[in-house]
């Protein structure tokens, strides 16, 4: 495909580039609401079903970069693509699945193949668009990734009140069809032009220390902070990222340039990424269930009160001008404390009214329209192009462990204050109160087998006990998030960053390479 061709086609190139992060955003949320009909009809374990969730985010965490670095060596557009026939196969395999390890396995190919799609759409706009115009793309893309974060609870609700549980997992199948068709006609390939030898100690590093900092943060709630388990997953998930750093900076060929880990600039986005997406996910897991055991929703008006956080809209089209105005420091620092006062504000949620939990979440998706937009600009600009899909990789791996432990530190907070938080039960079978102290929805499960009178006080404990819990997890994610104003404010150079050099049409795809 001529670079003249490539240009004038560049934003439909990047609305294919959208739909296909729409589904990735989709995937990773749209289970939730179907997990308790997965337990009944598959007799899936408590444990089952953490795996079922988990291990879609084990795959995509642990695989990111392995997945950049595989796209600028052997072709973006085909790991694109690639990814999204994973996506869409899997998928498939997930609707069908008979038993709780047939999902698993099925969600895991689902990560494996997100793992290849997400890297390859930033990495494509970076090759794709001229430097003057990347600001603006990736808000887009920033804004399709927003759009995810309702539609998939949302479409999820829609079909699980008219069809079985594994109808949520169909809806990527025409979408996938559709996203493979247009990026087989519109976007084009392109690699590393220096085409130098595999990092492959990068890669075993990279992908052991993702994969094993991703397990410490699944395994910190399940088993305790203090388990041998956790804390040797976490701490060897450091070491062997910390390995990995060390490594790209000697090796001739790395995965990733040197001048990424010196640069301030790239480590103060990452920062303000990583507290963007840990609060994200900690939030989402706290305020689903809200909706549902406090407020008494279903799961389609559970998922339709998500949609304030299509906020993020606008303020990516915000963020963007003001960093190219202010500098990206101004625009991370004011983002992250509209974040610390938007989980502030979540503390407040009662079982009265849920006013507070609709304006937290539109507070929270305009500050991720903010901030996110132009810190990915940031962490790109750091790489040199030929690096592209690796430094994309970089910025998306930072946003899944941020969401992995965002959900395993607040969901801790939250398990542990409400079982704290609940009375003597010593009126319940024993059977009974261990259900309800696990959780809310396993004290909902032994309510709806209670007469109308005893469900009714129990339902008032164990709301009294979760409000009390999600205060005190919405105040822990507060704390990262002032943590996260400090350490920007520290890390991000002062002035706006020099401007980048104009590049001309022509220039924009120098490493597109005929298909």
């Amino acid at each position: 495909m001529e670079h003249s061709t490539v240009y004038r086609r560049r934003w439909r190139i990047l609305a294919v580039l959208c739909l296909s992060l729409i589904v990735i955003g989709m995937d990773n949320l749209i289970l939730s609401l179907a997990l308790p009909r997965v337990q009944q009809d598959l007799g899936a374990s408590g444990g089952d079903l953490q795996w079922i969730v988990d291990s879609y985010s084990l795959a995509f965490g642990g695989l990111l970069l392995l997945g950049g670095g595989l796209g600028d060596r052997f072709g973006r557009k085909r790991m694109l693509i690639t990814g999204l026939l994973l996506v869409l196969g899997f998928s498939a395999g997930a609707a069908f699945a008979g038993s709780p390890g047939m999902l698993i396995t099925m969600r895991t190919g689902m990560g494996v193949g997100g793992a290849f799609v997400m890297p390859a759409t930033l990495s494509i706009i970076k090759n794709v668009f001229p430097v003057e115009e990347h600001a603006k793309a990736i808000s887009a893309w920033a804004g399709s990734g927003a759009i995810g974060v309702p539609l998939g609870p949302v479409l999820g609700g829609l079909l699980l009140e008219h069809y079985w549980w594994g109808s949520v997992f169909l809806i990527a199948v025409p979408v996938v069809v559709i996203a493979v068709a247009a990026c087989a006609l519109l976007v084009p390939e392109s690699r590393d032009p220096n085409r130098t030898r595999l990092d492959l100690p990068g890669v075993v590093l990279s992908v052991s220390g993702l994969t094993t900092l991703v397990y410490g943060a699944i395994e910190g709630p399940r088993r305790g902070w203090t388990d041998p388990l956790t804390l040797a997953g976490l701490g060897l998930g450091v070491a062997l990222c910390a390995a990995f750093v060390l490594w790209e900076r000697r090796t001739d060929h790395p995965m990733l340039s040197a001048r990424m880990f010196r640069s301030p600039l790239f480590a103060g986005s990452a920062v303000a990424m990583f507290c963007i997406e840990f609060c994200l996910f900690g939030l989402l897991f706290v305020v689903t269930q809200y909706f549902q055991f406090i407020q008494g929703h279903g799961p389609l008006a559970s998922g339709l009160r998500l949609l304030p956080v299509l906020t993020a809209i606008v303020g990516a089209q915000l963020g963007t001008r003001l960093a190219a105005r202010t500098g990206l420091r101004p625009v991370a620092v004011a983002g992250l404390a509209v974040l610390v006062a938007s989980m502030a504000l979540m503390t407040g949620a009662d079982r009265g009214s849920e006013t507070l939990a609709l304006v937290s979440l539109a507070l929270f998706g305009f500050t991720m329209g903010l901030v996110l937009p132009p810190c990915a600009d940031a962490l790109l600009a750091a790489a040199p192009a030929e690096q592209g899909g690796a430094a994309s990789a970089v910025t998306d791996a930072t946003l899944q462990v941020g969401g992995s432990l965002g959900i395993a530190v607040i969901g801790s907070v939250l398990a542990t204050t409400y079982r704290d938080g609940l009375p003597d039960l010593g009126f319940l079978p024993p059977q009974a109160e261990t259900a309800v102290r696990d959780s809310i929805g396993g004290a909902e499960a032994v309510a709806q087998q209670a007469g109308p009178d005893a469900a009714a006080g129990l339902h008032d404990l164990v709301s009294d006990a979760f409000v009390g819990a999600l205060a005190d997890s919405m105040w822990t994610g507060a704390g990262v998030a002032l943590a996260g104003v400090l350490a920007v404010l520290f890390l991000l150079p002062g002035r706006r960053s020099p401007a980048r050099p104009a590049q001309a049409p022509s220039e924009a795809a120098e490493e597109l390479v005929t298909p």
